[in-house]
């Protein structure tokens, strides 16, 4: 990476961890692009260089964050040495296990994340990988996809309920221990992934020795 690349590269850090920081403790409605370049060290022009307005390095920032959250949970994943014999079911819930723990430990990400985020965004977050970090979730749901050893009905809308179901069950759960405290909440949560994930099941693979006997 080249010298240029690289200061640009800071810059956009630098307003994005500014961004953040406001946006945590002043609040998003109260907070100015003029306090965020101001605190970044940048020109208002540069702010402009690399997001919109004040919407679009929101939603940039909650794809950067969410991105964070993706790579460390499947780093994890990959790095477990029983990776390869795992379930589809044992993979994804490994992920969303590593980033409920993630997101118990930075409630302040989690109180960001959960008032800001919407299923479109939240997209965008699955297929747009991190500069310095190239993981694409998206990709790799698509590969947990393709090892199991059946087929899903509508993989999306799978994936989106069980967003919204973690989401909303853990706000609550971490913030508030209602209904009750997280690690209460984790079986519980975990059997109805598993039952999300049975209802979309559409049958099984053929084993290529069935393949060549058909």
């Amino acid at each position: 990476m080249g010298k240029l690349e690289t200061n640009k590269r800071m810059k956009e850090n630098s307003l994005l961890n500014t961004a953040f920081e406001f946006f945590t403790t002043k609040g998003f409605s109260k907070t100015s692009i003029s306090d965020i370049v101001a605190h970044a060290g940048v020109a208002k022009g540069t702010f402009y260089l690399y997001f919109k307005d004040k919407y679009d390095i929101r939603n940039k920032l909650i794809c950067h964050k969410s991105g964070q959250l993706f790579h460390t949970a499947v780093t994890e994943l990959k790095s477990n040495p029983d990776y390869e014999k795992m379930m589809f079911e044992d993979r994804l819930i490994f992920i969303v296990n590593h980033i409920i723990n993630q997101l118990n430990e930075n409630q302040e990400l989690l109180t960001f994340i959960s008032k800001n985020l919407s299923w479109g965004v939240f997209k965008t977050a699955l297929t747009t990988p991190i500069s310095d970090q190239n993981v694409n979730f998206a990709d790799i749901y698509h590969e947990m996809l393709l090892d199991a050893p059946y087929y899903f009905k509508e993989p999306e809308i799978m994936l989106f309920l069980i967003v919204e179901l973690v989401s909303s069950s853990c706000y609550s759960a971490i913030l508030f221990q209602e209904p009750c405290t997280l690690e209460t909440l984790k079986p519980h949560l975990y059997e109805s992934i598993r039952l999300i994930i049975q209802a979309h099941k559409a049958g099984e693979k053929q084993k290529p020795e069935q393949e060549k006997a058909c």
